[in-house]
């Protein structure tokens, strides 16, 4: 038996078919009209408007029809066909011919022998279904033909076209990468592998281990790379890319993976910009956060794993919602705080007891990276996603559950700073053309978007990491395709390869430095550091150091310890990609020499005695004066 070519997707669903290059014979309405006739397209909540989640026809007849125009020459091989996207509509085709023409007047029906082949088509909203042409015909324009749909429904559908461009056409030569890199999807062994062929071709800037594994069991496999892996080295940053975090939204996982090839390649070769970034920064690669979503979505492939496939954990948690809730137990203690004019600390919240008991719904993956986050001193992080093509920055969740509002962080600034880096770096954010993936039209906000604006996500990695941790983090969403076709994927490493290293670069903005004992020169560990007008502090790590990312500017910023007391300097930061030195010294009180002398059953020297009788006496003396005053 002859063996079948195969044939990538055309490209409605990734865009790159234009809107011109559909039609359809009726339209019920313009939201509904052929240019929304594409795999996966999402439909909003507010249906009736220009961005509905199908084509639907005027007319519930068999004459109806979507029509794709190739522009050049194709081998047609398959169909794949899916329901209307709708919250409020059940609406698919369950039968279908096709037609194919050179000329778009003169169509000939596509036959199974001798006769008109009739197509499978779907039996709800959401699975892909595939039909393969009986023999793959070559022509220029290609029909879908509905015959039978829902009984309680109207003749609506998306779907995607597989066909091979004719050798000698005029077509331009499809784009791609000349990076050389393992430009497929790899499932958990083949990600392995590849994980360790990097490390055996750089041993000395690369480190493999695992945070955890998933319910399932995979490993989540962690790649480092430094000059000193598997060390955190006094003043260096330490930086994060997570991915696959949703099974089916796999750009990400694939990107990273590249990531660590082209950067171990180039490290060897002496590319200046991969050597600095490797040797003044420690890089931590999570390419797959749920090995168990991807490997169920794999298994159905890029084209009909669907829309949600893969998405959720085993256990069916989505881990993007799966963190302690933390904006909303700082704001509540804010809220009551104010009533009583006291503070309430603005950073490391502490997760809820609730949260951490065994019973609770918690993945094991999203446990495993909250215990990682908590070991690492990370700075700064992005979280890769797939389904649009947009950054988004903090807060991600809104204040009194309002379903979509801007939520600013304290460092709203600096966010958008970050977010429009990656965007305006970024091949395809860039391209004026480009249309909009499902209903929101990002490039009006220059491809950024406040988490909170767009719409609420309680429970978000991203939120959970600034008040948790010290860790600023975005989302990029890579792509408005979940699950790019393979042959799409030398295209999508160009298109971020620079926005992904830029972004890096960023860790080294702002201010960084030691804080240590005055006296003893040792670092001191979990110190605040506060920037002034900037209300969200955060710690040094375990040897005193610490990075406090902010925009280019004048700032005072003072440091403080337990047992110590503040100091507060001036430290500038400019507007090259460089961090300021900010070192601090701390003096501790006398009130702790003195706990510290008696515990090593020592003698208090007489300027500390004189300094604490001087100390006690000021505080008599306030009594004092308060007291005059309340007998006023």
């Amino acid at each position: 038996k002859r063996k079948l070519r195969k044939c990538p997707p055309l490209g409605l669903e990734s865009l790159r078919v234009d809107d011109n290059q559909l039609r359809a014979s009726s339209v019920q309405r313009p939201g509904l009209g052929a240019h929304r006739g594409r795999l996966n397209i999402q439909s909003g909540i507010e249906e009736g408007d220009l961005y509905d989640g199908a084509w639907c026809a005027q007319h519930q007849d068999r004459q109806q029809w979507l029509e794709m125009d190739a522009v050049e020459m194709t081998l047609f091989t398959a169909v794949i066909l899916q329901g209307r996207s709708s919250v409020w509509s059940w609406d698919w085709v369950e039968t279908y011919k096709v037609q194919l023409s050179n000329d778009s007047i003169h169509w000939v029906p596509c036959m199974n022998g001798s006769q008109e082949m009739v197509f499978e088509g779907n039996r709800d909203q959401y699975t892909p279904v595939l039909g393969a042409l009986a023999t793959p015909t070559v022509a220029r324009y290609l029909r879908i033909n509905p015959q039978t749909w829902y009984i309680n429904g109207t003749v609506c559908l998306r779907a995607e076209i597989l066909g091979c461009r004719v050798p000698g056409q005029r077509h331009e030569a499809d784009s791609g990468s000349k990076d050389g890199l393992d430009f497929r999807h790899h499932n958990y062994m083949e990600m392995r592998k590849l994980m360790r062929e990097v490390s055996q071709q750089c041993p000395d800037i690369t480190r493999i281990y695992t945070i955890g594994k998933s319910y399932n069991g995979l490993k989540l496999y962690v790649m480092e790379i430094s000059d000193n892996p598997g060390k955190h080295e006094l003043g260096e940053p330490e930086f994060r890319y997570i991915a696959n975090m949703h099974g089916n939204e796999v750009l990400g996982r694939e990107l990273l993976l590249n990531l660590m090839q082209y950067m171990c390649r180039e490290y060897k070769r002496g590319n200046q910009r991969i050597v600095r970034l490797v040797t003044e920064t420690r890089i931590h690669l999570l390419p797959s956060m749920n090995p168990d979503g991807y490997e169920t979505a794999y298994e159905k492939g890029s084209e009909l794993s669907g829309w949600a496939l893969g998405r959720y954990s085993v256990e069916g948690i989505d881990l993007n919602h799966n963190f302690p809730d933390l904006n909303n137990i700082l704001w509540d203690a804010q809220e009551v705080a104010a009533w009583g004019k006291t503070k309430v600390p603005n950073h490391y919240v502490p997760i809820p007891e609730y949260y951490t008991k065994e019973e609770a719904m918690v993945a094991p993956e999203t446990r495993a990276v909250i215990s990682w986050m908590q070991d690492i001193p990370f700075v700064l992080s992005a979280s890769l996603h797939g389904g649009e093509l947009v950054v988004v920055y903090p807060h991600d969740c809104t204040k009194d559950w309002a379903p979509k509002e801007y939520t600013a962080s304290p460092d709203d600034s600096f966010f958008r700073w970050l977010a429009t880096v990656y965007a305006s770096t970024n091949l395809a954010m860039l391209n004026p053309d480009r249309r909009m993936c499902h209903v929101d039209d990002f490039q009006r906000t220059r491809n950024i978007v406040n988490g909170g604006a767009w719409h609420t996500v309680p429970g978000s990695m991203g939120d959970f990491s600034y008040f948790h941790t010290n860790c600023f983090e975005v989302t990029v969403e890579l792509s408005c395709d979940k699950y790019p076709h393979v042959s799409e994927l030398p295209q999508e490493w160009e298109n971020n390869k620079e926005s992904l290293l830029i972004y890096m670069e960023q860790v080294h903005r702002g201010i960084k430095g030691v804080v240590r004992d005055k006296m003893t020169r040792r670092g001191l560990a979990d110190a605040i550091i506060k920037v002034e007008d900037h209300d969200h502090d955060i710690r040094t790590a375990a040897d005193g150091d610490y990075w406090r990312l902010l925009n280019p500017g004048e700032y005072r910023v003072v440091a403080w310890a337990e047992g110590y007391l503040p100091a507060a300097r001036s430290c500038r930061v400019g507007m090259e990609a460089r961090a300021t030195p900010c070192d601090f010294h701390l003096v501790k009180t006398p009130l702790q020499r003195l706990k510290d002398i008696r515990a090593k059953g020592g003698k208090v020297p007489q300027d500390l005695q004189l300094r604490l009788r001087a100390l006690r006496f000021r505080k008599r003396r306030r009594r004092g004066e308060g007291g005059g005053r309340r007998e006023e």
